[in-house]
């Protein structure tokens, strides 16, 4: 098959390459056709595409159970901190300085996995090195099971972190390149969901489970990870770019499930040819390949400086500014039930609205929660002063301590509805379509760098966010991060709407073929 497709005359590839780039782009509305094939019934249409994607989803599952790990880990703290807080072992007791670092010191092994991810996307392809960031993430795990002193726990964290970073950066690219263009929005998204209910796991477990027995517990996504990820495919156009045609030509035909894929692999490989060396210095200043790089680096930016890191890690002592007393575990569960509701809805409705649409609802969203928690602390029944806020300086993520109740005022729910608020909008646009988004512009020749890029960018981010807040609360006040958050979402709206193309029902060849063109739509 592989042979027959080489042999097509060189007058036929430029052809197919000029009519991927040209007509394509400049086609709208219902004639947008990406690979046109001949007429079928709307039935064999469905059956086709449920057998083609259930293979796609398949491998997809497979992947992000890495992602599912990465939400298990990140809010591992939430239980364990209050714990170890009140553990009688010297070894383990956490003061307050300490807890902090245990907290924080994930992002830090978040943004290494990122800067790694640089290298090993390319060299050891995207599937190998999602499985490869098995070894760190079992390993953490099992340190932080066995801890006999603090250090111990701060290796564990940053580990599991490294590897958290690591799939965070290699996932969104293999899902993006595997999935056909009419559910690459969907399967974009499950990365996000699939961290949130890590996240819900999490919490549900640490009602149930000690602190060791739930570090246990977080090897088993792990190793059926690398268990199914051993019998599903590369990803093509990675090996494609490493010559290996008939390995590319093989895996394409077993996730479309069809051996007639020669129109598809011909235009992944057109394009993988065009782009056979890596990116050099002196091309990197082309707006070609820099353009699409620096819109991914500014989304992940932009998401960190929304507020959403802060927002999680402090979330208890935001509630605990009203007169609204919760447990810490029904704090939890609301969060995790708006986040999933939240990636549900972006899940469904990416490839119908499209991303830009998302986004900007998102971001709206997100600049009047932050806003009005600003305006509420600044002039609510209990508005918060430097002074007032020096609890802050104590709280980590899994402090739990509630002040008494006192006098209800319903004023004092805005605060947790405005939260709940950021998150929804968070997590329906911002949190999901950036990652997505990152995978789908970046070019392919620059795709594993860059990603990892992205990803060190983000992580970094957050570690400064989480790190400085304090300071800044006690300096200025509780309102003015928030004044600033709400700041940082008018500038994403005006952002996305300057920089950022829709990709909705695009190939990955054809948003690449785009950015070719210098131009800011796909519109002719």
């Amino acid at each position: 098959m592989l042979k027959a497709l080489r042999r097509r005359s060189p007058a036929s590839t430029r052809a197919s390459v000029l009519t991927m780039q040209e007509p394509l782009l400049g086609a709208e509305g219902l004639d947008y056709d990406t690979f046109p094939e001949a007429p079928a019934s709307p039935r064999e249409r469905t059956r086709a595409g449920a057998l083609q994607n259930r293979r796609v989803f398949l491998a997809t599952f497979a992947a992000v159970l890495g992602n599912f790990s990465f939400g298990y880990a990140l809010v591992y703290t939430s239980p364990v901190i209050p714990a170890l807080k009140l553990s009688s072992d010297p070894a383990l007791h956490l003061n307050k300085i300490q807890a902090s670092w245990f907290g924080s010191v994930f992002t830090l092994g978040a943004a290494a996995g990122g800067l790694s991810a640089m290298v090993l996307n390319d060299l050891l392809g995207r599937k190998l090195s999602i499985m490869f960031s098995a070894v760190p993430s079992v390993i953490g795990y099992a340190l932080m099971a066995g801890a006999r002193g603090l250090w111990m726990l701060l290796l564990g964290r940053t580990l599991t972190g490294f590897a958290g970073g690591l799939t965070a950066a290699c996932i969104p690219v293999y899902v993006s390149e595997i999935a056909p263009p009419g559910v690459r929005g969907a399967l974009g998204a499950t990365p996000q969901l699939m961290a949130v209910f890590g996240s819900l796991s999490l919490y549900a477990l640490g009602l149930l489970l000690p602190w060791r027995w739930l570090a246990v517990a977080g090897e088993g996504p792990v190793l059926i990870m690398i268990l199914l990820l051993s019998f599903m495919p590369n990803s093509p156009r990675f090996l494609l770019s490493k010559g290996r045609d008939e390995e590319a030509l093989q895996a394409l035909t077993w996730l479309r499930a069809d051996s007639e894929v020669h129109w598809e692999f011909e235009q992944i490989q057109d394009n993988v040819r065009r782009q056979s060396s890596r990116v050099s210095w002196a091309e990197a200043q082309d707006p070609r390949v820099y353009r699409p790089i620096l819109i991914a680096v500014l989304m992940r930016f932009l998401q960190q400086l929304t507020g959403i890191t802060p927002i999680l890690v402090y979330l208890q002592t935001i509630f605990d500014s009203t007169s609204v007393v919760l447990p810490s575990q029904q704090d939890a569960a609301i969060v995790g039930a708006v986040r999933l509701v939240s990636v549900l809805i972006a899940a469904l409705t990416m490839d119908l609205a499209g991303r830009k649409v998302l986004l900007y609802v998102s971001a709206s969203i997100m600049f009047v929660a932050n806003l009005t928690l600003g305006l509420y602390v600044q002039f609510g029944p209990r508005s918060l002063t430097p002074n007032g806020t020096v609890g802050l300086e104590i709280m980590t993520l899994g402090d739990t301590e509630q002040s008494p109740a006192t006098s209800f005022n319903y004023l004092t729910l805005i605060p947790l509805l405005a939260t709940m608020l950021f998150i929804m909008g968070y997590a329906m646009g911002w949190g999901p379509i950036t990652w997505l988004l990152m995978s789908e512009v970046l070019p392919l020749r620059a795709r594993g760098v860059a990603s990892g890029l992205c990803v060190l960018v983000s992580w970094l981010t957050a570690f400064v966010l989480t790190k400085y807040f304090l300071l800044a609360v006690n300096a200025f006040g509780l309102q003015v991060p928030f004044f600033f958050f709400s700041a940082i979402c008018l500038l994403s709206l005006l952002f996305t709407g300057c920089c950022v193309p829709e990709t909705k029902g695009r190939s990955l060849e054809q948003i690449e073929a785009f950015f070719h063109t210098r131009r800011m739509s796909f519109r002719p």
